[in-house]
């Protein structure tokens, strides 16, 4: 899986799907997951982040993906939808929790499984992430505060797409009200 996703991925991004697989172990050790799936689900999140235009476009006639309308022409969102469908049919992965991992590891959703809780908080918390906050995050995880940190995820990420002037995905603004509702 390793020396195929090589293929895909630039030198930097693998070295990030490698630091993020030894953060989602971590994690998985301490919400009590399936290794297993924490390490397919963390190798293979950014699977379709470097492809090109032509290349995403390659894959979305393949398999026939439709991307809503705030995923099309947005490579942050389209690549988790598209590494999806890569790690079925490329990687040969059928289990629906892995897949939804992928899938929602940028926009989170509402009610996620702690699996994909575990990706996406493993994805900016990995070892090479510096950014304002991020010591608090791994704090949080580190003690079993799972949502919370994907609170302030969630907020944080909500802040940064205002301030740049984009669109919010709903599954992320519905991802935070869930969790402002069940916390």
């Amino acid at each position: 899986m390793k020396e195929k996703l090589k293929t895909l991925l630039t030198q930097t991004r693998y070295i990030h799907s490698l630091n993020v697989s030894e953060c989602a172990k971590k994690m998985a050790k301490i919400y009590n997951i399936d290794e297993e799936k924490a390490y397919i689900a963390s190798i293979l999140h950014d699977c379709a982040k470097c492809l090109n235009h032509e290349q995403m476009n390659y894959y979305l006639n393949k398999y026939n993906i439709k991307l809503d309308e705030y995923e099309k022409d947005n490579r942050a969102l389209s690549h988790a939808i598209v590494g999806a469908y890569i790690a079925e049919y490329e990687f040969n992965i059928k289990d629906k929790e892995i897949l939804n991992a992928i899938k929602y590891h940028t926009t989170g959703r509402e009610n996620m499984t702690m699996l994909e809780k575990v990706i996406y908080m493993a994805d900016l918390i990995e070892e090479d992430r510096s950014f304002e906050g991020v010591d608090e995050l791994r704090y949080l995880v580190n003690k079993g505060e799972l949502d919370k940190a994907i609170l302030i995820s969630l907020n944080n990420t909500i802040r940064i797409v205002i301030k740049r002037n984009q669109i919010i995905h709903p599954r992320t603004i519905n991802a935070r009200n869930y969790l402002v509702s069940t916390i």
